[in-house]
């Protein structure tokens, strides 16, 4: 039998357990077992129609050449329109990357600083990706506590107390998966007034949810600090905002010194993202919006329903998230740990939630409840849930 060697990064990458939740509830689904999947973070939404028929009005066009790695000049620069009105700073097309996925962006950012020897500084519970990636680069994973008695809000002074000399880049992300914390602007002010200490340590800004925001929180973009845009790499998308997770779209915007290795990875990794996809990103962000405040509407409606079902069921506790559309809650009193009682729900109840652990080493005591799912499914899942705590304690 031969034996193949890969290089040792590959021993050591992991993966986005949402997929094989994922996988294993289509599986019981199939066999015919009733599943409510509240265990992935994909908007029950359908794209909106107008996106759609741009798409294929663009495929009609005969659009279906290769484009520049970096994107086609409109969507680069319907982007920094967008992200300029939005944000109190201003953004150059020069600087905006398209790329396949907003995956792609964390992916390219800690390849290029992570190697053994360095330190990445990452959320946990955050998104799994992060970890794995740093891990694959043979760079140490430092993780930064996110921490229920902080609203799952990053804190600032314990994030820089983590900061040393071997440092390379540090990963923020507000409002935040998995727990849907929203980092308020006072936070954000004294981690980048600490940052301007470390001139060296770069920083990746994971702002996918950033049109996600409940109660009158409202988002700050660290694109709005002009002391550290030397040095930040933003990361965004259009699929939790617009519904478009399987177009598979997402942009990045980069300092200009590592705007061109970043053109660089491109053309030797993907070439460039499928044009017809652009021009529906273009119109998602040059179209009507009405779609988008619906969606917003429906979530927080959902919200706030699914966080008071939560809080009565036995032995669960839940703060109300500020963002996002997940709720975190504490399971300790349950009894159960968190892997083992997500494991049970799906297998059982037909449940699908993900363990805490599955979002990092502080994920101990939570699961993940994605509300991105019907009100009448999501009620239903948590009377199922009900019923398994009362009869099956640990």
């Amino acid at each position: 039998m031969t034996h193949l060697r890969t290089i040792e990064g590959f021993n050591r990458i992991g993966e986005e357990n949402a997929f094989a939740v994922l996988a294993r509830a289509n599986q019981l689904a199939d066999s015919g077992k009733s599943i409510i999947n509240l265990g992935i973070g994909q908007p029950d939404f359908p794209t909106p129609e107008h996106i759609v028929e741009a798409a294929i009005t663009a495929l009609k066009a005969g659009h279906h050449g290769y484009t520049p790695a970096t994107g086609i000049p409109e969507l680069r620069e319907a982007v920094a329109t967008d992200v300029s009105s939005r944000y109190n700073t201003s953004v150059s097309a020069n600087n905006v990357m398209i790329v396949p996925g907003g995956k792609v962006t964390m992916f390219s950012a800690i390849l290029m600083f992570g190697e053994p020897g360095v330190d990445i500084l990452y959320p946990d519970p955050g998104f799994p990706i992060y970890r794995s990636m740093i891990e694959f680069t043979g760079a140490n994973p430092i993780p930064i506590p996110i921490r229920e008695n902080n609203a799952f809000a990053f804190d600032a002074s314990e994030t820089l107390s983590l900061i040393t000399d071997k440092t390379r880049l540090i990963i923020v992300n507000s409002p935040a998966n998995p727990c849907g914390g929203v980092t308020p602007k006072e936070e954000i002010d004294a981690l980048v007034k600490g940052l301007e200490a470390h001139p060296d340590v770069a920083i990746l800004s994971d702002e996918i949810y950033d049109q996600m925001t409940y109660d009158n929180m409202q988002h700050v973009s660290l694109l709005e600090y002009p002391s550290i845009r030397d040095r930040l790499i933003l990361l965004n998308g259009w699929s939790k905002t617009y519904a478009m997770t399987g177009w598979r779209l997402g942009y990045s915007i980069w300092p200009d010194t590592l705007f061109d290795p970043m053109r660089k990875l491109a053309v030797n990794a993907w070439s460039c993202v499928n044009a017809p996809a652009q021009y529906a990103a273009l119109a998602a962000l040059t179209g009507p919006q009405d779609a988008v405040t619906m969606m917003m509407q429906a979530f927080d409606e959902r919200r706030l329903k699914v966080v008071d079902a939560l809080n009565n069921l036995p032995g669960v506790s839940c703060i109300t998230p500020k963002g996002a559309f997940y709720a975190f809650p504490n399971i300790t009193q349950t009894g159960w740990q968190a892997k083992p009682l997500a494991s049970q729900l799906l297998e059982t109840t037909g449940v699908a939630t993900i363990g805490g652990p599955d979002f990092g080493i502080h994920g101990e005591g939570y699961i993940r409840v994605s509300y991105a799912n019907s009100l009448d499914n999501l009620m239903q899942a948590i009377e199922r849930i009900d019923q398994f705590l009362r009869s099956k304690p640990s």
